[in-house]
């Protein structure tokens, strides 16, 4: 479970304190790590004392101890030296791997927990027993965030997001994909959406001066019992799908901001395709010319202000009259008319989502 990374660091700072030689081996008798090339040691003789009933033994002028995690034998530890502490150091070396064991496995149950939490893969009474037992409190304000990176599994990005929040003990940072990062944060009582969305962009921020990487991130709504985690983990996912299709402009999105995008995105395709044939009458809008499609952005950016919006276009107000009667004469929808507009408005939206899922389904 420790990487031997980890123990040969932990070892060789030991021995730097305590010049005592010390190496870790598995109960095969297969060396992991060592500060020294020649312990003299040999397999069968680790192998004799994983076998024997013995917690520690001097063998060939080495001290042994044995390692256990939850009763099962781990490690072997040697410790090798002329001091007369030599017991005493390589009980302490071995107490400090415990440790480390302990820490680790925590960790990784913890870990496990947030995933199959986020998933909705644990029933009710295992939600509320495994928090007890990891010490998770239950009944606090809580917030999921996705991260998502142009590349998969980008380490870099992962262990960016870690760094930013190592010191806040109570949150989780995890990944359920190849693509994504999860964090779930613990929030203060005075917290709310608008420091989330200080939050979100903070981490975009970070990613792109620390880890030279392109994001996008969203978030679901604060809830306040860790059996809710999970809804607001589905409406972060919602919330980056809709931002994708609807807000392609918008690095943040968050699920309480998603106006008329939400709505739309839970319509079944039948009925999308209904709604597109009694606007558009069998025409399709991908057929509208650039000019066209320009005028209609620029108008609706404008809140329908014709003047506004000839003079943005660089065009005369009449040009632009003149576009939009051409474009009521091909749909029936004069655009200057705010019900028109708005319906012409949801109709172009529509078409955004049925082609996403047209995508999708290839």
């Amino acid at each position: 479970m420790i990487s031997n990374q980890i123990l040969q660091s932990t070892i060789d700072g030991l021995k730097g304190i305590t010049r005592v030689e010390l190496g870790i081996y598995d109960p095969g008798g297969k060396m992991l790590v060592s500060t020294s090339a020649d312990l003299d040691i040999t397999a069968g003789e680790i192998m004799a004392f994983a076998a024997s009933p013995a917690d520690s033994q001097v063998l060939n002028g080495c001290q042994f101890f044995k390692i256990f995690d939850d009763h099962q034998l781990e490690y072997v530890l040697l410790a090798k030296g002329s001091s007369d502490d030599v017991y005493m150091i390589g009980k302490m070396a071995a107490f400090q791997v415990q440790s480390l064991l302990v820490a680790y496995k925590e960790r990784f149950d913890k870990d496990n927990f947030i995933k199959n939490l986020l998933l909705d893969n644990m029933l009710l009474v295992d939600i509320y027993n495994r928090a007890k037992k990891l010490h998770i409190e239950t009944s606090v304000r809580r917030v999921v965030f996705i991260i998502e990176t142009k590349n998969e599994k980008d380490n870099n990005a992962l262990e960016t997001v870690r760094s930013l929040f190592s010191s806040k003990t109570r949150d989780f940072i995890t990944a359920v994909d190849e693509k994504n990062i999860i964090l779930v944060k613990e929030l203060k009582m005075s917290e709310g959406y608008p420091e989330m969305e200080k939050t979100a962009n903070t981490i975009l921020d970070m990613l792109n001066t620390e880890a030279m990487t392109k994001a996008r991130v969203a978030y679901g709504t604060i809830v306040r019992e860790i059996k809710e985690v999970s809804r607001s983990y589905k409406e972060a996912k919602m919330a980056m799908e809709v931002g994708k299709i609807f807000y392609s402009n918008k690095n943040v999105n968050a699920y309480s901001n998603l106006g008329i995008g939400r709505l739309i995105y839970q319509l079944p395709m039948p009925l999308c395709r209904m709604f597109i044939k009694e606007i558009f009458d069998g025409k399709n809008p991908d057929e509208f010319d650039e000019e066209t499609i320009t005028t209609i952005n620029k108008f609706f950016e404008n809140n329908l202000n014709v003047s506004e919006t000839s003079r943005q276009l660089y065009i005369h107000r009449n040009t632009l009259v003149y576009r939009l009667d051409k474009l009521q004469k091909l749909t029936g929808l004069d655009l200057r008319v705010f019900e028109d507009a708005i319906t012409f408005k949801i109709a172009l939206m529509v078409v955004k989502y049925m082609k996403h899922v047209e995508k999708a389904d290839y």
